[in-house]
């Protein structure tokens, strides 16, 4: 079973749950939001010791508490490397007081029925039992909604409730991401379609380790309020998904019960040239108003 006193974190904590895990895919547009170009590094060693230098940098910074930050999500090079002196899951827990979670999907299939299912994650029952000695809570895997497509939408909760049934066989705590496209035409439509899906899954749910949601915020305030409110919810968390920072925390702010999981929103306006003191007071400021609208429900 988790930790006791990270679940009861996770389920009361007044904070949110920082996304520090961007992908091969993603981590080159990040390293660039962030001041660092392609040409700063020559292969993926050295992109992913950039990016993990900034993760460090994040964790390190004075604002990035268990006060405010409850949970953390991993990438699983994140997981294999040390922030300081210990490993990452360790400090982020022993030292920032700071729920560890991790990554666990291999990125998306073609869409199909307006989806984006995600790709077979290979070796996942070893990956999970590392997790595990590793000291993490619990797993975050991402898929995509385009279009409201009825059968799309029935096969990407299926297959998320199918791998959270897996994770929280080892005793871990799954994040389902069934993201819905903030540029679909038709988001408030999928918003319906994926409610109705997700409390059937959640109604039949009958695992002994809860579920959480990572949802993308929705076009009708507290649309997702009956999954926050269902009694097999740990806890619903927000994706920014695209939405600048300002933006994201007002929706959110509208959502009573959600809290942030914000990525790209979290490490607006950092950069790699910002003296420690000048990128500390950037990333304090981000906390503190990610919080705020974390909080305001």
């Amino acid at each position: 079973m988790p930790n006791q006193a990270q679940m009861d974190q996770i389920r009361a904590g007044q904070g949110f749950v920082a996304a520090l895990d961007q992908s091969g895919g993603s981590t080159p547009k990040a390293l660039r939001l962030y001041g660092v170009e392609e040409d700063a590094y020559s292969n993926d060693d050295e992109m992913f010791a950039l990016i993990h230098d900034m993760r460090s940098r994040i964790v390190n910074a004075p604002a990035f508490t268990g006060d405010k930050v409850v949970g953390a999500i991993l990438f699983e090079m994140t997981m294999d490397r040390t922030i300081g002196a210990k490993p990452a899951a360790q400090t982020l827990w022993e030292d920032r007081n700071v729920v560890p979670f991790l990554k666990v999907d291999k990125g998306l299939m073609d869409e199909h029925n307006g989806v984006q299912i995600m790709k077979p994650i290979d070796g996942l029952d070893a990956l999970l039992g590392r997790a595990k000695q590793s000291g993490i809570f619990g797993t975050k895997m991402r898929s995509v909604i385009n279009a409201a497509n009825a059968d799309g939408i029935k096969a990407i909760v299926a297959q998320q409730f199918e791998v959270g049934a897996q994770i929280a066989s080892a005793g871990l705590v799954p994040i389902l991401e069934p993201e819905v496209n903030i540029n679909a035409s038709d988001k408030a439509e999928i918003e319906e379609m994926l409610l109705a899906e997700l409390l059937a899954h959640l109604d039949a749910w009958s695992g002994d380790v809860p579920v959480m949601l990572k949802l993308t915020l929705p076009e009708d305030a507290n649309h997702y309020q009956a999954t926050v409110d269902h009694k097999n919810v740990l806890r619903v968390v927000a994706l920014s998904g695209g939405y600048d920072r300002a933006e994201a925390n007002s929706r959110l702010a509208q959502n009573a019960g959600i809290i942030a999981s914000f990525s790209r929103a979290l490490t607006e306006g950092l950069s790699a040239t910002q003296s420690d003191e000048a990128f500390n007071t950037a990333i304090g400021q981000t906390i503190k108003d990610i919080h705020a609208a974390s909080v305001a429900g």
